[in-house]
């Protein structure tokens, strides 16, 4: 398996993290694949193949930790990539949410 689970929702409370400025002050660390839970269960096609993804977005996926786990908002075709190439490592903005 890829993923920890697959989730379709965001189980977390609001953290007000929206646009990438928000997210540009999280600093992006190492997460292994087999530890995220995706808050999406469907992967647009287009966006796993197009060459240009992030072109207008953040180079690293958007990771919420909160009640230690840790949940995949923003960059799942990034993720599927990364497995596709065999690798179980990803670099990913994790933001900490208290409960």
């Amino acid at each position: 398996m890829i993923f920890k689970a697959v989730g379709d929702h965001r189980p977390y409370p609001e953290h007000g993290h929206v646009s990438p400025k928000d997210w540009a002050g999280v600093p992006p660390r190492q997460v292994r694949l087999d530890e995220l839970i995706t808050t999406k269960s469907t992967l647009d096609l287009d966006a796993l193949l197009a060459e240009d993804s992030t072109f207008f977005g953040d180079l690293f996926p958007h990771v919420v930790q909160w009640k230690g786990n840790l949940y995949l908002e923003d960059g799942l075709h990034r993720a599927v990539r990364t497995a596709l190439h065999q690798r179980a490592v990803l670099h990913a903005r994790v933001l900490v949410v208290d409960d």
